[in-house]
Formats: structure tokens, sequence, C-alpha cells
């Protein structure tokens, strides 16, 4: 490998960001592609498939060129926008399944280290932790803070980034009310609809720890399926 590439493909490592090494089998000339999400050349296209099966593969594209991709994909995130009791299980669950966890809430007295033993913790308003998170397709949102005044600006951000998953907390009536602010505010009915709304698969759970299980099977299934 040059030592260029291999410079850049530590840097972007560093940074946690998508990139695919592709490899010339025949050849042994090799690219960098940081987040081939433009899906523009036939390479790109199978980079972008291998990233979203998160696993390295080989390749062999129209011209008879056969190239091994090597996917480095950075962790798994989860941003939980508000510290309520769901949160608490929601978070303890995901870190154990892999997620590097974000807990936004400006109410310190909410979002306590102590509460999110592993979690990072952001006490900027929603829309400016979501903006410096910068969300990417290896992200999931979940709003839980039943507040408008909370959930809403981060839903802005979470609708206009590439998160695989945004989910929000409510009932019904809830989530029919958050679809006519968003509505208001300019968003399309396929941008809404990106949100599970009720979040989580219904396994009737009650209980904060067993919501928090049914929000995360529904990341999970997403991501996965």
């Amino acid at each position: 490998m040059k030592q260029s590439l291999l410079s850049d493909l530590q840097t972007y490592r560093a940074q946690k960001r998508i990139c695919v090494l592709a490899t010339d089998l025949a050849t042994g000339e090799q690219m960098l592609m940081l987040d081939p999400k433009s899906e523009k050349t036939e390479l790109e296209r199978a980079s972008m498939a291998a990233v979203k099966a998160d696993k390295s593969q080989t390749v062999t594209t129209e011209d008879g060129r056969s190239w091994f991709l090597n996917v480095f994909n950075p962790p798994l995130r989860l941003a939980i926008v508000g510290a309520v009791h769901i949160a608490q299980p929601l978070s303890r669950f995901a870190q154990e399944t892999g997620f590097d966890v974000t807990v936004i809430d400006p109410r310190e007295a909410f979002a306590d280290p102590v509460r999110f033993a592993g979690a990072t913790i952001n006490h900027a308003w929603p829309d400016e932790a979501l903006q410096s998170l910068a969300p990417d397709t290896r992200t999931a949102i979940v709003t839980l803070t039943h507040d408008p005044k909370l959930d809403d600006p981060g839903l802005h951000v979470a609708l206009r980034s590439p998160a695989f998953y945004i989910g929000a907390l409510g009932s019904k009536k809830t989530q029919a009310a958050r679809v006519e602010r968003l509505t208001a505010a300019g968003f399309s009915t396929n941008q809404i609809a990106r949100i599970h709304g009720p979040v989580g698969l219904n396994i009737g759970g009650k209980s904060p720890a067993e919501i928090a299980i049914s929000v995360l099977a529904e990341i999970i299934q997403t991501l996965r399926q």
C-alpha cells in the first residue's frame, strides 16, 4: 500500500468516517473510497452494498476486474434525545450491542453521567448537539422527551441527515400532532415517513426496560433487514 493511501486510511478511521479500500486482485491497484454514498460507478455501488452489509467481500465488475472491498465501518452510534427513564436501559442495552451512545438533554439534572455510565453526555440543545454529532448512515436517532420544544429541533436535524433510523416516542395521537408540526415546518411526506412513531416494535412493552428493548429491536431490524 502506498504511504499516502495508508495515511488517508488512518486519518479517515481516526475521524470515524466510513471508507472502503478497493484492491484489484490481478494488478494490486488500490483506491480508497470515502463514504461512497453517491454510487455513481459500479465499484461505488458495490462498495456501498458492502458497507450496508458491514462485510468485506470480493466483487467482479462488468469489465472483468475482480476487486476485494475491505470495509472500514466506524462504530454504530445511537443518539438519544431526552435523558428520561426509558433512556437509561436503552443506553445500557445499546452499548452492550456495540453502539457508541450519546445522550442529549440540556437539563443537566436529567443528563447525569451517573445515570448513564459509559455514554457520552451532551447538554447542548438537541439541534446543536446533533449537528455537532454529524449523523451518518451508521447513526440511529431516538427522541424520548415528549416535549416538542426538545424533540422537534432534534427531528429537524435528523430528517435532513442520512441516519439509518429515526424514532420518536409517543402515542398515535402524539405522532399525528408531530406530523402536523413537521409538515408546517416544510418537511415532505416522504421525509416525515422516515420517523418510526410510535417508536419500537409492538411487543406490548410496559416498563421502561421493556420499551427500551422494543426500541433497540426495531433499530437492529432496520439496520440488518
